[in-house]
């Protein structure tokens, strides 16, 4: 069952549970999210913020900068709420219960759910976040799908992420065996987003881009510059 926005009742959380976490997916269904990391791993993933202190913040700084000022808006794989809170994003969709009970603590409401199937009727946001979500979706494509599906017409949607061509992508990609986090994610270049974007029907896009230097020579807060193929982290900005 959907949920609309306005009547949480309309949820059935423990349908959509069972759903969740059945084993192998049938052909039509929605596979078992990469959640396992996170639940096991997210006192070290909070880490990752305080430690990396300024790439955090100059990534929070970009994300703001394409941002709407206002409207009603979601942040899928919203995790322990790192960037939805900062921003005001009061509702978000996560897979994991871990990530899902930190965010609630920084007062988000938290739909447990993946990408690839949002528990919300259609045309419900004015804008959809996702920041460092598109690595962990088993269907990218899908995944955008549902983005403009629950997305008002004329909505935006942001997508934050490490364009996998950059010098920290390289890095990530290089050494993810060995990563707790990205040893089975998957990732995209700008323009690969940006023509899975264009399939299912976004337009209009704008680019900003931040992190120059690799993470350990991050002394202060990065530049924002517009476009990208410069900067390890980069935000799209479509519109259904």
């Amino acid at each position: 069952m959907l949920i609309k926005t306005e009547n949480n009742n309309l949820f059935n959380r423990f349908s959509w549970d069972f759903d969740l976490c059945r084993g192998a997916a049938k052909k039509g269904e929605v596979a078992v999210p990469k959640i396992k990391p996170f639940e096991d791993h997210s006192s070290k993933y909070e880490i990752w913020f305080e430690r990396n202190k300024f790439a955090y913040e100059s990534e929070l700084i970009a994300v703001k900068s394409l941002l709407p000022q206002k409207g009603k808006g979601l942040e899928i794989g919203v995790g322990s709420g790192r960037f939805a809170a900062p921003l005001g994003i009061k509702m978000g969709v996560e897979p994991s219960n871990k990530m899902k009970e930190i965010a609630e603590k920084r007062g988000i409401q938290v739909i447990k759910g993946v990408a690839e199937k949002l528990p919300f009727d259609n045309f419900q946001f004015d804008f959809v976040l996702m920041v460092t979500t598109i690595c962990f979706v088993d269907d990218i494509k899908q995944a955008l799908k549902e983005a403009y599906r629950v997305l008002r017409n004329g909505g935006s949607l942001l997508i934050g992420f490490i364009d996998k061509d950059s010098q920290i992508g390289k890095i990530y990609q290089m050494y993810k065996e060995k990563s707790v986090f990205y040893k089975e994610a998957n990732f995209y270049s700008t323009d690969e987003v940006v023509s899975i974007l264009k399939e299912v029907g976004f337009k209009n896009f704008n680019f900003v881009q931040t992190i120059f230097h690799r993470l350990n020579e991050v002394k202060g807060i990065e530049e924002i510059k517009d476009g990208y193929g410069e900067g390890s982290f980069v935000v799209i900005r479509s519109t259904k």
